[in-house]
């Protein structure tokens, strides 16, 4: 599903024209983009802290706009210095935007009005509104009443760029009903929508009856994901419980008869009724348990990883093929780490199928490959490792002096994410320029110093490092962003302070000819 094309509005030809010229442009972009690579890592290229504000509300970022007061406000990080490029009248608690996605047109796709081809915000407000929004003036475009029967509060892309999912908050009921022990059959609502032109799939009620005792669910990429308490993960296909459980077909702005009451699909008071209630268990694709629910699917052929759901086992993951189950060669993961915060481990958003695995001191670049002389059958091995730069002696000597004046040496082993040593504390991927950042940090006397490094994708060799002038407390909440030739740290401190720290990039002209040709 896409954004909807407009019908018969140019020829064969001119189709096949479009195509080329889009094919051409991308090349042309891909020509750019190497450029702009060249100079991000060049020698000479610096990176300016231009621009340093503070808030007391969250501060987010998205492809060049930094978003402040609830998305209210919003600054462009695009030019040499960061420029507001609106602001959206002040507005109640109960109208504040809770939620936002942006939404970009994509490149070569034909829409039926000028003013789609430029990106909006889709933001959820306090009081039940989905709202279409200009990214570059603030202007509502468009409005949709979802309803007054339960709480909306996430929005997230269950198919990217195309398809949305809004997910309500969990319904407890209320305090007396649970004193009584009556508990609420319904935990949550997904609805369901097409962007551009924004269209209803459907809204879907997660009820107790049919699934079990279940504590969350999700939509992601057409997979319904259902979790349970015990660590249990259940995935069904969205599309065959909307056409098999679907009571009504709804359309946005149409008339509409529902439970007594007529009104307009997506207008205020009447909102949306939730129009997908199952009524038997749907099909079920696969289930699998594993600690904390966590779960993640990818690779090529399909994988997922897990972590077998026993305490003692956190921080081990197994990577097992999604066809039968099956262990794959090497499959167990579990770095060798002791460390106050756990390892993580995540497919590599680059879409090779190779699996990233990040700890203290380490990032191992894991790919998925053939066994030889066997087919069906996978392996885990190491692509590349990224190290900290760190002394290899994890003992620490300390000095002491007893009463009767002898000295005694004592030693003890040092934390693998000890403050004084240098610990990767965030691992990204800048898919424009094919760049992996690693965010590292050293605690030197009481202070926090960070820096931004830059490591190719394919080998993983060092290109560029970049210091971050802010300290750095590692209790802090932290969000680095490296977005071309942009660098963006957001931290959250103690009392809900905000700071945003906006780095942008300055190339020395003297040796920029000299050296732009230089291979990354």
């Amino acid at each position: 599903m896409g954004p909807t094309r407009k019908p018969n509005v140019c020829s064969r030809l001119s189709r096949r024209a479009l195509g080329c010229f889009s094919r051409d442009a991308g090349v042309v972009q891909r020509t750019n983009l190497g450029i702009l690579r060249a100079l991000v890592c060049q020698e000479s290229t610096k990176f300016k802290n231009v621009w340093t504000t503070h808030s007391r509300s969250p501060i987010a970022y998205e492809r060049g706009r930094i978003y402040f007061d609830n998305y209210r406000r919003c600054v462009s990080s695009v030019a040499s210095e960061p420029r507001k490029l609106y602001e959206m009248p002040k507005c109640s608690k109960s109208e504040k935007i809770e939620d936002a996605l942006l939404w970009e047109c994509p490149v070569g796709d034909i829409l039926s009005n000028s003013a789609d081809y430029k990106s909006s915000l889709i933001a959820l407000t306090a009081h039940n509104w989905l709202l279409r929004v200009s990214a570059t003036t603030g202007k509502i475009l468009e409005k949709i009443y979802l309803g007054h029967y339960c709480k909306f509060r996430y929005l997230s892309w269950d198919t990217p760029q195309e398809v949305i999912a809004v997910k309500s908050a969990q319904n407890r009921g209320s305090a007396v009903a649970r004193q009584a022990g009556i508990q609420q059959p319904v935990l949550l609502y997904l609805a369901v929508f097409q962007v551009l032109p924004f269209s209803l799939v459907g809204i879907l009620e997660i009820n107790k009856k049919i699934f079990g005792n279940v504590t969350d669910a999700t939509l992601s990429h057409g997979i319904l994901i259902v979790m349970y308490n015990s660590g249990l993960v259940r995935l069904y296909s969205f599309q065959t419980i909307a056409e098999q459980f679907m009571q009504q077909k709804l359309d946005l702005g149409c008339a509409c008869r529902w439970g007594g009451t007529t009104g307009t699909v997506g207008e205020s008071p009447f909102g949306i009724p939730c129009n997908i209630k199952i009524t038997d268990t749907p099909p079920l694709l696969f289930e699998v348990s594993s600690l904390e629910n966590a779960f993640q699917i990818g690779g090529h052929p399909w994988h997922y990883i897990i972590t077998p759901n026993k305490k003692k086992q956190k921080g081990v993951f197994h990577i097992c093929a999604l066809k039968d189950n099956s262990l794959a060669k090497n499959g167990i993961q579990e770095m060798d780490c002791c460390s106050l915060e756990s390892d993580w481990i995540y497919f590599h958003p680059d879409a090779s199928g190779r699996i990233i695995h990040v700890g203290p001191n380490q990032v191992k670049v894991l790919k998925l490959t053939e066994i030889e002389n066997n087919s069906s059958q996978h392996q885990i091995s190491e692509d590349f490792v990224i190290l900290a730069n760190r002394e290899n002696n994890k003992n620490e000597n300390v000095l002491t002096v007893t009463a009767s004046g002898r000295v005694v040496k004592k030693s003890f082993n040092l934390l693998d994410d000890d403050p004084e040593q240098e610990t990767f504390k965030i691992v990204d991927y800048e898919d424009e320029l094919d760049l992996l950042s690693v965010v590292a940090v050293t605690q030197i006397d009481a202070e926090g110093k960070a820096h931004l490094d830059f490591h190719c994708n394919e080998y993983g060799t060092l290109l560029k490092s970049i210091p971050l002038v802010e300290s750095w407390d590692v209790t802090y909440s932290h969000e680095v962003y490296f977005d071309r030739d942009l660098v963006l740290h957001i931290e959250q401190k103690p009392n809900r302070v905000f700071s945003c720290y906006v780095y942008q990039m300055v190339c020395d002209t003297g040796e920029e000819e000299e050296t732009v040709n230089r291979s990354c």
